[in-house]
């Protein structure tokens, strides 16, 4: 099985990406104003809630401190490959009780993550991509749902993939910064843990 790298992982967004465009300028999407309406509505909605910005970032983070060389990518491609089946799932309109508390529930763990930075290797490796992949699940469910009924379901999941994709390797690269720099680690992952508290009250 191929490692998902940077440029790996970055094809899948930009594909993503490239996906939305097309159907927003596809004469169906020109004629309703639907393929427009779901890529730009799907690249705000992760950066406009403090909850799911907080995560996605926070992610990469966690990658770049836990996990060493290509393998990082797996743990957002864990992530992401969730958010869209939960994407997917919140467009059809299935329910998914305890999502809002498993989201900043999600934001307080990987908070505690960051502090932690813990190598993650064997099982404690895979325990901790499902438990992404369900963060993930939770977080799509959620943009999903509140996705606007005006949008192209097609558009919108690409496009909020897209936007999810490059806050995981915005969140890598600060990761990468911190390192070796205990205080900044400490200080990022507490204040990220105390506001996915804050969220959850």
């Amino acid at each position: 099985m191929r490692s998902l790298t940077p440029s790996r992982l970055l094809l899948v967004a930009g594909g993503a990406g490239t996906a939305a465009a097309v159907l927003a300028a596809s004469p169906a999407g020109a004629h309703t104003g639907r393929g427009a309406a779901g890529a730009a509505d799907g690249l705000l909605h992760p950066v406009t809630g403090p909850d799911h910005l907080l995560a996605m970032v926070a992610v990469g983070v966690v990658a770049a401190l836990a996990v060493r060389g290509r393998a990082a990518w797996a743990v957002p491609g864990a992530f992401l490959g969730g958010m869209v089946l939960g994407g997917a799932a919140g467009l059809a309109g299935a329910p998914l009780p305890g999502a809002e508390l498993v989201i900043a529930g999600s934001v307080v763990v990987l908070g505690l993550a960051i502090v932690a930075a813990v190598e993650l290797r064997g099982r404690l490796a895979g325990a901790t991509l499902g438990l992404l992949a369900l963060a993930g699940v939770a977080h799509g469910h959620a943009h999903g749902a509140e996705a606007p009924t005006s949008a192209h379901p097609v558009a919108y999941v690409a496009a909020f993939a897209l936007a999810t994709a490059l806050l995981h390797v915005a969140g890598m690269g600060i990761g990468t910064a911190i390192r070796e720099r205990g205080v900044a680690r400490l200080g990022l992952g507490a204040a990220t843990a105390v506001a996915g508290l804050l969220l959850l009250g």
